[in-house]
């Protein structure tokens, strides 16, 4: 484990949470050349389609450990009927509602939950606007161990039943995803839980890095031009920058990487506004409001290394209006089949954009990232 800021070195057989010199966030690290030596994309290909075919660059040390609910290994659709729609050829969906829970939150959960449950972790808390929330219950469900969730009392009443009937205790705190995640930090202190917060442990990345290990798998060993993804907290884009890394360094693709684009809503833009200031890291994001919860993070723990990949990867971030994303939702789910998250259609809302200014070239290849069902959502249609 290795301080992603600076640079300081922590025992792998403990738990830990941010770096306690500079409280920045972990990072796993693993015996690279070793893997070289014994798996092999062949190899790879002849697992179960999980997330745990990649298990030798995941944490969880001894597999019997995994919990497992044939997470992973999402559709990737070449959405034929939008591409003519926006006038444009090759644009794919990565659909992670098809994930347990209906969300990509179960990549990460699954990998922070088993790794608790393998370091004898008694109890479990965690701050969240709803996906998250309901994936941690449902694997804290599956390793028997006791879940308590924080969510703002304004979210859906779908989120807070999905983790009740889990079996989570739920607390409704009263203002945003921030008030939440000190209430879930302090209560976890107080009573000796382990707080699973966004980059406030290492393990939820390496779940969601798996994102990236299989859109290079499934075209073939390469990776695309463009990388749209919808970023509050930025875990997933994270951990596929460092998946992209990793890959490299084990001679399952070459330098070439995606331009990373962060879509976020004009009513909560932190990362966008450093961005646009050629900034290290974003400033607090005050009095955030958007119809897409997983969108309405006003501080990122892991700012930093959101800005990095868009800055390496001479990507762009990018607002979009809540308007836009209600009108996106429909287009989205009307020409592909899949009833798309506010979050979801937030990037077929930026693709727009940057298609028509230009910054999207007719030849590339883009990828959207479908994070979740609009099932949760339904207070967001038109009856």
């Amino acid at each position: 484990m290795e301080c992603s800021f600076c640079g300081k070195v922590y025992e792998p057989g403990k738990l830990h949470n941010l770096c306690s010199d500079c409280s920045k966030p972990l990072l796993a690290r693993y015996d690279l050349e070793m893997v070289r030596k014994t798996i092999t994309p062949n190899v790879i290909a002849s697992r179960k389609p999980n997330l745990w075919r990649y298990h030798e660059l995941l944490p969880v040390q001894d597999i019997q450990n995994k919990l497992c609910m044939g997470e992973g290994f999402t559709p990737l659709i070449h959405a034929e009927s939008l591409g003519r729609k926006v006038d444009f050829q090759y644009l794919f969906i990565k659909d992670e509602s098809q994930n347990p829970t209906g969300s990509f939150k179960a990549r990460g959960l699954t990998m922070a939950v088993s790794r608790a449950l393998e370091l004898g972790v008694k109890a479990l808390s965690i701050p969240s606007a709803g996906n998250a929330a309901g994936a941690m219950s449902a694997y804290a469900a599956m390793a028997g161990i006791p879940a308590h969730v924080f969510m703002p009392k304004d979210v859906p009443r779908t989120f807070i039943k999905e983790c009740q009937i889990l079996g989570a205790e739920v607390i409704l705190v009263e203002g945003r995803i921030s008030n939440a995640g000190k209430k879930s930090a302090e209560f976890s202190q107080a009573h000796n839980c382990f707080d699973v917060s966004t980059l406030k442990e290492p393990y939820r990345l390496e779940g969601k890095k798996t994102m990236g290990f299989e859109i290079a798998e499934q075209m073939e060993w390469t990776l695309p031009d463009v990388i749209i993804y919808p970023t509050g907290g930025g875990t997933g884009l994270v951990g596929m920058w460092k998946a992209f890394d990793e890959m490299e360094t084990l001679g399952w693709i070459g330098s070439k990487r995606p331009r990373m684009v962060v879509v976020q809503s004009q009513g909560c833009a932190p990362i966008v506004k450093a961005f646009l200031d050629k900034a290290k890291f974003a400033d607090f994001w005050q009095d955030p409001f958007t119809i897409a919860e997983g969108l309405c993070v006003p501080s990122a723990v892991g700012d930093f290394l959101i800005l990095n990949a868009l800055y390496e990867s001479n990507g762009i971030a990018i607002a979009v209006d809540d308007m836009d994303i209600r009108s996106c939702m429909y287009e989205f789910s009307q020409t592909t089949g899949i009833y798309a998250c506010p979050e979801g259609a937030a990037t077929l809302a930026a693709f727009k954009q940057l298609h028509s200014d230009g910054w999207i070239k007719p030849d590339e290849i883009v990828i959207l990232f479908q994070t979740g069902s609009g099932l949760k959502y339904t207070h967001l249609t038109n009856d």
